[in-house]
């Protein structure tokens, strides 16, 4: 990305990656040196409670782990990001929480809840993101061969008095949410506010 828009694009650039994982900042800082991008550094901490020293123009993540997804996005949305590509990993969050006696075939077996549980998971996600007024898809990322975990979140910032079909997503949300009995991190973040 940084040689994209720096090297191809010739555009001043500045991106902060971040990880849990010392070992992973240290090998990644090292390339950064190595083919001399200035503007590309590298910071142990954790998305949730991340202050970036800039207002981001773009939001991504890759595999950030369960709920680790929701608090970027959320970020994103407070931050005003303008783009947000988010490929989330596991979603255990709602597999552990879900239940539904009208659509017990969807949580009663295993497999089919966990893959259930992911999907209901993003489209949860893209559904508050336009509710927070993104125009937001759900693309795949990879092909299935290669890897399960394939979603692409893409949300677009709409300009300030667009039209929004945001009290629909909102209201189509909450109607997944109640049917299975679910409280999504990103539902708190971004609608109720709640952060727990």
């Amino acid at each position: 990305m940084y040689h994209y828009f720096a090297e191809i694009l010739k555009r001043p650039v500045e991106i902060v990656g971040l990880d849990l994982k010392r070992d992973v900042i240290e090998k990644c800082s090292a390339a950064a040196r190595r083919y001399g991008y200035d503007g590309l550094r590298f910071e142990v901490g954790d998305i949730a409670d991340y202050a970036p020293p800039f207002k981001p123009d773009i939001v991504m993540t890759l595999h950030a782990c369960d709920t680790a997804t929701d608090f970027a996005l959320a970020n994103a949305v407070n931050w005003g990001a303008r783009l947000i590509f988010s490929v989330p990993c596991c979603q255990h969050e709602l597999n552990a929480q879900i239940k539904s006696d009208r659509l017990a075939l969807l949580t009663r077996y295993g497999l089919i809840k966990e893959r259930f549980s992911a999907l209901l998971t993003d489209a949860v996600r893209a559904n508050v993101l336009e509710y927070r007024g993104y125009r937001t898809q759900l693309l795949e990322f990879i092909e299935m061969e290669h890897t399960p975990k394939n979603i692409l979140i893409r949300a677009v910032k709409r300009p300030e008095g667009a039209k929004s079909p945001s009290a629909e997503r909102l209201a189509e949300a909450e109607r997944a949410i109640a049917e299975f009995g679910a409280d999504p991190t990103i539902y708190r973040l971004l609608v109720t506010g709640r952060e727990e």
